[in-house]
């Protein structure tokens, strides 16, 4: 390439942004801005303007996750491989901040005339072998329920694969769950509910605490004293546009975004009912009577089946965290898709995907629906959820080097 030519590439790709230091991906960033505006836009003229505001939210998650690099994965990972801890406590932080928000609003039942339910779900066999299959699920997918839509948004062709069989798995997961439902288990139990506000929200804390503690003992025999959080390369304005942004500010903003979904949509932050969905709706295109199976009968998937995904809103939610995740992406300079793809990476990814959206729907929900929502709400499934996964996701990390992961040969 000239002089010439290299210089104009990289003009069209850093623009105004240039000044920064950050290469911006310019074609991206505007496609992507443009599509979360016009986005915003269709929805309320489609729906309503809760909806929009709704995918204006998914838009913020998409993009706080991106730029955070915030994902269960890879922290829980970095805890078991190399004893360190600092995303796991930013992840009980963000839950807990959300749990003293949540369980006294979901205790009040409603706010401003909207009821508000929360991500409370039966406790059992279904949710132990389905979040177990989830954990083991997403370390070879390479990412959980948030983390492969941000990393889709972010142009990962690897992760394209593993969202196209975690849809698939989702729909299995639907067809099978009645019968799941059928082995031993318990009603929903919410902890808000039990023991009141005030025991609910100290059992907790106190479990979050407890989880955070541990990983402080683990990170310090191995390499006596904590990591500490790495020089941002970047400040101010630059920072915010560009990232990388701080794992607690974003464990802090994710926490209030979660509210605020909360408190527009009536329910948590939520991601793979809207995989089965989708599934749901591409299997009866091509003929596939998913509308007989007992799942898509029950009231609530059987409206949304019989529905635009545009009235659904965690499919809303979801499209506006793939935009958000691109729109970071692109003003960070690193929306590159690949294509090239190796067999086994590629093997992982179909095995990963399919797992965790059979997983998830077993489970009542991913990492998000599951253990944030779930845990925030005060469901008891929340907590079952979280030890089964870690088990599987031990079972996961093992496992990854067959695949030629970690540089597995």
């Amino acid at each position: 390439m000239s002089n010439a030519n290299a210089s104009a590439t990289t003009a069209s790709r850093s623009g105004i942004f240039g000044r920064s230091g950050v290469t911006v991906d310019n074609g991206p960033a505007l496609a992507a801005g443009a599509a979360l505006v016009l986005g915003a836009i269709a929805v309320w003229q489609a729906v309503d303007l809760r909806q929009a505001a709704l995918f204006l939210i998914g838009g913020a998650l998409g993009a706080t996750l991106y730029h955070a690099a915030f994902g269960f994965t890879g922290g829980w990972r970095r805890l078991v491989v190399e004893r360190r801890g600092r995303a796991m406590r930013a992840q009980m932080l963000m839950i807990g901040l959300a749990a003293l928000v949540f369980m006294p609003l979901l205790a009040a039942g409603e706010v401003f005339g909207t009821p508000l339910v929360g991500s409370v779900a039966p406790v059992g066999v279904s949710v132990l072998v389905g979040a177990a299959l989830f954990g083991l699920g997403m370390q070879l997918g390479g990412g959980c329920g948030s983390g492969t839509l941000f990393t889709v948004g972010g142009g990962s062709s690897r992760m394209l694969v593993t969202l196209a069989f975690f849809v698939i798995g989702a729909v299995l997961g639907s067809w099978h769950l009645p019968w799941w439902l059928e082995q031993p288990g318990l009603p929903p139990v919410s902890l808000g509910a039990s023991l009141g506000v005030p025991g609910g929200l100290a059992v907790t804390l106190a479990g979050l605490a407890l989880v955070a503690a541990s990983t402080v003992l683990v990170e310090r025999r191995r390499h006596g004293a904590l990591e500490p959080a790495p020089m941002p390369p970047r400040h101010g304005l630059g920072r915010l546009l560009h990232g990388p942004w701080p794992l607690l500010g974003a464990a802090l903003l994710l926490a209030g975004l979660n509210i605020a979904t909360l408190l527009v949509a009536g329910h948590p932050w939520s991601i793979t009912f809207a995989f089965g969905l989708w599934g749901a709706k591409t299997a009866q295109a091509v003929g596939v009577p998913v509308e007989t199976w007992a799942f898509w009968n029950w009231p609530g998937p059987q409206a949304a089946l019989g529905d635009s995904v545009l009235f659904d809103t965690t499919s809303v939610m979801n499209f506006g965290i793939l935009i958000g995740a691109a729109l970071a992406a692109a003003l960070a300079g690193k929306f590159a898709p690949k294509a090239a793809l190796p067999w086994r990476s590629l093997a992982a990814a179909i095995v990963g995907g399919l797992l965790m959206g059979y997983g998830a729907r077993l489970a009542f929900g991913c990492n998000i629906g599951a253990l944030f929502s779930g845990i925030a709400s005060g469901s008891l499934h929340g907590w079952l959820w979280f030890a089964a996964a870690f088990a599987g996701s031990l079972i996961g990390i093992r496992l990854r080097p067959l695949f030629g992961l970690d540089g597995g040969k």
